[in-house]
């Protein structure tokens, strides 16, 4: 692969939590963030730049990020869909050859889980690897930075999820879940990871 050595993270926290009616970025696991939680775990991976994108009212979620090294980028537009919100981070990450690309809330998250995506996607022949999630490549994944610069430029919730479906079997590292189908957008997600005890009452 091609590309700046070293690889990058993109940490998309920039959603409005509309369903569940609180910003899922600040709910709590043993009483951390899971927006600083999601940051610190990508850090263990010793990315050469971690970039978190923000929405427009980033002011709260800064102040949970500021004691982790990291660039913010902020996506004005987040609610035209995930695209937009990897489109921002593209200036930040699309020279390096792999990019990490993960969410704030899968609170089951964990940095093994992210380092053996990495060390995947380098054996992988597309150099890409992604998370089975009902039995489809899903976040957290690992892309070539170069896919930043071939986004579409219309609105799309879906940001690199067809590209990577739609990859060879025997191209395509895909890894086991490990309870990361568990995202939190509803009150009902809420609940029920509650009850796993994968958040705080």
């Amino acid at each position: 692969m091609s590309g700046r050595g070293g690889h990058a993270v993109v940490l998309l926290a920039a959603g409005s939590s509309t369903r569940l009616g609180q910003p899922k970025q600040l709910l709590r696991r043993d009483g951390e963030t899971l927006l600083h939680r999601a940051a610190r775990i990508a850090l263990e991976t010793r990315p050469a730049v971690l970039v978190v994108v923000l929405g427009s009212d980033p002011t709260a979620y800064q102040a949970e990020l500021q004691d982790l090294p990291h660039v913010t980028v902020i996506n004005e537009n987040a609610a035209d869909g995930l695209a937009s919100s990897l489109q921002v981070a593209a200036r930040q990450v699309a020279d390096h050859a792999q990019v990490l690309v993960l969410m704030s809330d899968q609170p089951a998250l964990t940095a093994v889980h992210l380092q053996r995506l990495l060390d995947g996607a380098r054996r992988s022949r597309s150099g890409c690897a992604a998370t089975r999630l009902q039995g489809l490549a899903g976040v957290p994944a690992v892309v070539p930075g170069h896919w930043f610069t071939q986004l579409p430029q219309s609105a799309s919730n879906a940001g690199f999820r067809a590209r990577l479906r739609a990859l060879a079997d025997d191209a395509l590292l895909l890894l086991p879940a490990d309870g990361l189908e568990l995202d939190i957008d509803t009150p009902q997600d809420l609940a029920h990871a509650r009850s796993l005890g994968l958040l705080d009452p």
